[in-house]
């Protein structure tokens, strides 16, 4: 599907990153049918270093507490989420969370549920909509309650 819909510029190494990765994807706890949606949603994948860039997101995930299953849920769902940049994207945001007062075990719940979050900018959509629910008479903890 995937070379069909990119075309020949489109050619993966098979053997070299293709296997490694459904395998890994496998051993994360990805079923069958979320590693062939993830890489459907994200071909890009194919093409990723797993030593470099992809196994960093994941043992980053873990360092926040997320167990198996919260990743391959975060994965399945969203997976460039394993694109983004740790020291841009993904750490701000999550001190950002945890401002607003959650904890570990919330931040890995959110992750989990809704890795999108991630994809939107953090000064520009995340805290501009915090602020207007503040102003809106939410607090903190009801504003993180929402996102976990």
């Amino acid at each position: 599907k995937v070379t069909s819909r990119y075309g020949r510029q489109f050619n993966p190494d098979l053997d070299g990153k293709v296997k490694p990765l459904l395998q890994w994807l496998a051993e994360l706890g990805l079923t069958e049918e979320q590693r062939i949606k993830a890489i459907a949603k994200c071909p890009v994948l194919l093409r990723c270093s797993l030593e470099a860039y992809l196994k960093p997101h994941v043992l980053w995930m873990t360092g926040l507490g997320m167990d198996g299953s919260q990743i391959a849920k975060a994965i399945s769902s969203f997976p460039n989420i394993l694109l983004y940049s740790l020291e841009a994207n993904l750490k701000p945001c999550v001190q950002w969370m945890s401002g607003l007062g959650m904890d570990g075990s919330q931040i890995a719940k959110a992750i989990a549920k809704h890795p999108q979050l991630f994809g939107y900018s953090l000064e520009a959509n995340l805290k501009p909509k915090a602020q207007l629910l503040r102003e809106r008479g939410l607090s903190n903890g009801e504003i993180a309650s929402t996102l976990a």
